[in-house]
């Protein structure tokens, strides 16, 4: 394990570090969560020597901070992950059980929950949202564009939001402005097929703005994320949450960025992605100092990356990891991590602790020094002594229970990962296999042995099995994993 050589402190004292350790001033710092959409672990070339999509700006950014090795999404797919991200607990506590929400569905995330933008904005924060929402609004069963989209993310702490419903391939396609649509969704656009159908680009058919182009949606969001950051004051720090629309469907690279990859219209839109996160990166740079601000840059969950694909074009866009987004394998949820906290963070720096997205909740609570009810980040752990490096004696987390998008449910626990049920249970072949009889039942793999997970132990291990699937079982049945300490 590479850790970054800094004087240990004792966990005891981790309550009262952001103001023994940091100073006041440090103890607030801007915090900048930066969200690919489907971006793979095997995408950015800090992740992967042989990535043939060139990401300058995400390299840079793990040049200058610490890249995290085995961090993981909560889900394999969008919106259970965004609601964990927010809110430090599984989606599927929730109504939601799998799958994803679409652009005229309620909003998931109760009113009352603390969020990481509550949080922040009662610590004093000036709190803002850009980019893909995929979280819903309002609380009837079908949205109406015509009224406030009421409540949305102004209910759940970011004073400003400017973005779109859902993913850019449901409709209806928007932009939504606090609680209001820009533009009613008075037209319609046709379906669009996929790349890999002989099509322009992948979206459904149905209700757009006038003026809505999708090729255009990128550029707009980040024109919006810039102009929220040059307009925040060094007098007040400021959280702000930016979920990329890219490079999830579809892959509509402008024409400065075809041909810049190794890896087709999908390589050429990461390598679009990591430009934006590379103007973003650099407004940050002119409207503040490096030891003002914590940036970390993750993804949802991974890339939609087919066999053939990696085939043709000899790119792994989930790097050496089985299957694919949606799966319960790997590839589904182990995603890029990156922090940078400059005089906080070692530069250059590698972590290997086991982390969720999930975590950002309790972590960012132990930064600034704000308390959380005993009803809140259920499922967060504060995971700062690995983003400075310390040595631990054990990992932060006790486990992380993983979700596929038809609900499967797998738990890892140090190097072993148990899933309940076989196949990828997401978009891989195969999706499912119904055991004979005498047959393993699930997947049961030693990840530091067998990182592939070709090797099924489940029938070997039967006490490793019952032991996992109790912990599990556990943390289902007592509605949280983590504890905290206020």
């Amino acid at each position: 394990m590479n850790r970054s050589r800094i004087p240990l402190i004792p966990l005891c004292c981790l309550a009262l570090m952001p103001l023994t350790l940091f100073g006041q001033t440090a103890s607030r710092p801007n915090v900048v969560i930066i969200l690919a959409d489907d971006m793979g672990w095997g995408d950015p070339g800090c992740y992967n020597a042989r990535s043939k999509t060139p990401t300058p700006n995400i390299d840079r950014l793990a040049a200058q901070g610490v890249r995290f090795t085995d961090a993981h999404s909560p889900s394999s797919v969008c919106t259970p992950t965004r609601y964990g991200l927010l809110t430090g607990r599984y989606a599927w506590r929730t109504s939601l059980k799998s799958g994803v929400l679409q652009g005229y569905d309620p909003l998931l995330v109760e009113t009352e929950r603390t969020t990481v933008a509550s949080l922040l904005k009662q610590s004093g924060y000036n709190t803002g949202a850009v980019g893909k929402w995929h979280l819903g609004f309002g609380t009837e069963k079908r949205v109406d564009y015509a009224k406030a989209l009421d409540p949305g993310p102004n209910a759940l702490g970011f004073a400003d939001f400017f973005g779109i419903p859902s993913s850019l391939d449901f409709p209806p396609y928007v932009y939504v402005e606090n609680r209001r649509a820009t533009a009613l969704p008075s037209e319609t656009v046709a379906a669009s097929a996929h790349q890999r159908d002989g099509g322009r680009g992948f979206w459904r058919g149905g209700e757009a703005a006038p003026g809505f182009k999708h090729e255009e949606t990128l550029q707009v969001l980040a024109d919006k994320a810039v102009a929220f950051i040059e307009k925040q004051s060094k007098e007040k720090p400021f959280f702000f949450y930016f979920a990329l629309t890219a490079p999830h469907t579809p892959w509509l690279p402008l024409n400065g960025f075809r041909g810049r990859s190794g890896a087709g219209d999908y390589g050429d839109f990461v390598v679009q992605t990591d430009a934006v996160i590379g103007r973003v990166l650099k407004s940050l740079d002119d409207v503040t100092t490096g030891a003002d601000t914590l940036v970390i840059f993750t993804s949802d969950n991974g890339a939609h990356w087919l066999p053939d694909e990696i085939e043709k074009f000899g790119h792994r866009a989930n790097g050496p990891w089985r299957g694919q987004k949606a799966d319960i394998w790997e590839g589904g949820h182990r995603v890029p991590f990156i922090a940078r906290w400059q005089g906080r963070i070692q530069p250059n720096s590698v972590s290997d602790e086991v982390i969720c997205l999930t975590d950002l909740t309790a972590t960012i609570a132990a930064i600034v020094g704000a308390g959380l009810p005993e009803d809140a980040a259920e499922d967060s752990y504060n995971i700062l002594p690995a983003l400075l490096g310390r040595d631990q004696k054990r990992p932060i987390r006790e486990a992380i229970v993983h979700h596929s998008s038809d609900g499967t449910f797998a738990i890892r626990q140090g190097e072993w990962k148990l899933a309940l049920g076989l196949g990828s249970h997401g978009f891989s072949d195969p999706k499912t296999i119904s055991p004979k009889p005498g047959e393993a039942a699930g997947q049961l793999y030693n990840l530091k042995e067998d990182p592939g997970e070709k090797n099924n132990l489940w029938l070997q291990k039967p006490e490793r099995v019952a032991r996992l699937t109790a912990l599990l079982e556990k943390y289902q049945r007592e509605g949280r994993s983590a504890r905290h300490r206020n």
